[in-house]
């Protein structure tokens, strides 16, 4: 699948209101593991593929500086909706930037954001971008990501489970594709491994997975 036709994927579900992978809370796995990222108050942290994600608003409560990217302009406007915020909102190169407070969200596709619009980040946390990319995307979306923030320190999350039991989104990523895309650049740490409740949409079962990348010093 190409760029393009995953965009379409993705803003068509938004369109007919097929969000159930969109949590209500903050995620539980991010609360517990965000220290491990060892962060400095207000430390600028980027959400990729971040939907209406109330992890955004939990970590804007703890004092960071949050910056999201959203393909789907539905869910941009119905994140700050639901906050009643009404966000400042200017043109970013091929995206739109809408910020309140310690929160901005560009909207577009993220191939399309450049350092520059993104500018210098101090972590990332990944819950739900590197799993909601088909395999062949997932290469080129982590080259991107470190050539946004380069290498930062981030929080990821995964899931692991038999892909013939379903066909995905969410796809699964094994620890061996995790330390290809990421291997050069990371040293990566298992945090927490834990079941599905129930299986992944009560039909295989899976583990979710959380992990620190650590940035690699440089070579001297």
């Amino acid at each position: 699948m190409d760029t393009a036709s995953n965009a379409v994927f993705w803003q068509e579900k938004w369109e007919r209101g097929e969000t159930g992978f969109h949590e209500p809370q903050a995620n539980p796995l991010l609360t517990r593991h965000i220290a491990a990222l060892d962060l400095a108050a207000g430390a600028r942290i980027f959400v990729p593929l971040c939907g209406m994600s109330q992890d955004m608003v939990w970590l804007a409560g703890q004092g960071y500086h949050v910056t999201g990217c959203e393909l789907s302009d539905i869910a941009v406007h119905r994140f700050f909706s639901d906050l009643d915020l009404t966000p400042d909102i200017v043109e970013a190169g091929r995206l739109r930037c809408f910020s309140a407070g310690t929160i901005r969200i560009f909207a577009g596709n993220i191939f399309d954001l450049i350092p520059d619009l993104l500018g210098p980040m101090d972590a990332i946390y990944d819950r739900a971008a590197l799993i909601a990319l088909p395999e062949d995307l997932r290469w080129a979306y982590a080259a991107h990501l470190l050539s946004l923030t380069g290498p930062v320190p981030e929080l990821l999350v995964t899931l692991d489970y038999d892909q013939s039991c379903l066909k995905g989104p969410p796809f699964s990523v094994s620890e061996a594709s995790l330390r290809s895309y990421y291997g050069k650049a990371y040293t990566l740490t298992l945090l927490e491994s834990r079941a599905v409740e129930g299986g992944l949409k009560g039909r295989c079962p899976a583990s979710e997975n959380v992990w620190r990348l650590s940035p690699l010093p440089p070579l001297s």
